[in-house]
């Protein structure tokens, strides 16, 4: 598993569940992997976003998140929310991040 799809799994699972300690928990999470893919964005420059969307989604909807993924109830976009630029930027938020999440989520 890459930086990328731990970030973007962690992000995934913060804007699914709906317990607000537990989805601090996955910001945290957020947070430290984005740290580190700002601190090696040239890691990432080549890899394919929407693929490792796929794959990120897939793991924050395994099973064991399942029970506790109550926010969103509909599926996530097939295209990652996100450009590379985007979350290899110092000032992305995660905050804003999650919400986005959640919000292409509710809408489909």
């Amino acid at each position: 598993m890459t930086i990328l799809q731990t970030f973007l799994a962690s992000l995934v699972k913060a804007a699914l569940i709906s317990d607000d300690a537990t989805s601090l928990r996955w910001r945290d999470e957020t947070r430290r992997a984005q740290a580190a893919l700002v601190a090696d964005s040239q890691a990432v420059a080549g890899l394919k976003i929407d693929g490792i969307w796929t794959l990120a989604v897939r793991e924050a909807e395994a099973p064991e998140f399942c029970a506790s993924e109550s926010r969103v109830s509909f599926g996530m976009p097939v295209a990652c929310p996100f450009t590379l630029a985007e979350v290899t930027d110092a000032g992305f938020d995660i905050d804003a991040g999650v919400e986005r999440i959640a919000d292409s989520a509710s809408t489909g």
